[in-house]
């Protein structure tokens, strides 16, 4: 062992900390951009250059692949053999297997000398991989385990966070983004100013939230609902029905606060005569997609009608600008179909940026309609812009 030299990253000083107070079972709550990645191989490579088998545990297989990678990098001059994003051994004896806890027998049957399970808070059922399919793996070598995530609410990964505070064998920590020195903090305060409050909290100071994946904050929504307003309307927000949802056309009056809705399913001709008919105040509407000529033949019609198209980042931008209206009070709704769509709306953080959706079977139209609504209110309206051709 003393001929081999393997150099793997030195521990920043959050990390050092931790590993001086580690016990068994440990469960580090963390920010983005923390470092739970290098010193998940830290420890992953540790145990097998100590000529032991090695566990290492994520949400999806795709989530395996940096993490197999960057152990290839750090152990490649003494690998007997690997198989890609499945195992790795050693000329030490030692082995590191990977496992995606998609598959829920993920481990059965093995022994582990360590367990590291990343990004914890994002695997389905959590709580039931951890004590039926890996808590076994470590009995017969009295294996550790190290939980390594960013929060997602108060799921099964704050469960187990809690437990590091109450029983001997666990120990918890709560790391944020601020704590890794080699991130400028610059950075993250840039962060904080485009990302809803509650987003920011979660994702990099590493809180646990309920609610948190909603990024509007349903007591902020709650604190915006008012009867529907009788006041004319100064902008409209139109989103236009793809497949099976629903057009939806939100009008705002002058203080922000909604005044017309209305939610339907027409063909496009009658789609284009509801939306002729609506008062002549600006109208910001969806033109992704088969809703590009509709909104071309309505700016036809009407010279203050602009087209809207989503994207992931358009979307991204638009959906922020709401929360903000919503958490500062700008913007206010009734009760209803409007709020049980913005209750029930949330984003996920992915490899390519944020991703705002409704969940899977539930509609997002209103939310959509209000955010392009209110759009359309902050750049016509809330500079005085009250008339109009």
């Amino acid at each position: 062992m003393s001929s081999l030299k393997i150099q793997l990253p030195l521990p920043h000083p959050a990390q050092q900390k931790i590993l001086a107070e580690k016990k068994r079972f440990n469960v580090v709550d963390c920010g983005r951009r923390w470092g739970k990645s290098k010193m998940a191989v830290n420890l992953l490579a540790e145990t097998a250059l100590e000529e032991y088998p090695a566990g290492y545990f994520a949400p999806t297989y795709k989530l395996l692949e940096g993490t197999y990678k960057d152990c290839i990098s750090a152990l490649e001059h003494i690998i007997a053999k690997k198989h890609e994003n499945q195992f790795i051994e050693l000329v030490t004896g030692g082995n590191i297997d990977f496992w995606s806890l998609d598959n829920p027998n993920a481990g059965r049957s093995r022994k582990y000398k360590i367990a590291v399970i990343d990004e914890a808070a994002f695997v389905r059922d959590l709580w039931t991989a951890w004590t039926e399919s890996i808590r076994p793996t470590l009995t017969d070598l009295q294996g550790d385990a190290w939980f390594f995530s960013t929060p997602k609410g108060k799921n099964d990964f704050y469960k187990l966070f809690v437990r590091g505070g109450s029983e001997p064998n666990w120990a918890s920590w709560k790391m944020s983004t601020y704590t890794n020195p080699f991130i400028n903090a610059a950075e993250i305060d840039e962060a904080k100013a485009d990302l809803p409050e509650l987003a920011f909290s979660q994702e990099y100071l590493a809180e646990f939230s309920e609610n948190v994946a909603n990024p509007f904050g349903v007591q902020f929504i709650r604190q915006c609902i008012y009867p529907l307003s009788t006041l004319p309307a100064v902008c409209y927000g139109i989103d236009l029905a793809k497949s099976s949802d629903y057009t939806v056309i939100i009008g705002l009056d002058q203080h922000g606060q909604v005044c017309h809705f209305d939610r339907f399913q027409k063909d496009w001709r009658g789609t284009i005569q509801t939306i002729t008919a609506l008062s002549p105040a600006p109208i910001k509407v969806d033109s992704t997609g088969v809703g590009d000529p509709v909104a071309e033949e309505l700016q036809i019609k009407r010279p203050n009608v602009s087209g809207f198209k989503f994207s992931a980042n358009s979307k991204q931008q638009l959906m922020e600008g709401l929360a903000m209206g919503i958490q500062q009070r700008k913007v206010f709704f009734p009760d209803g179909l409007i709020v049980q769509e913005l209750e029930n709306f949330e984003y996920e953080f992915t490899r390519t940026g944020v991703k705002y959706s409704a969940p899977a079977g539930l509609h997002d139209d209103c939310v959509c309609a209000l955010a392009l609504a209110y759009d359309c209110y902050k750049n016509n309206v809330s500079f005085g812009q009250y008339s109009w051709a």
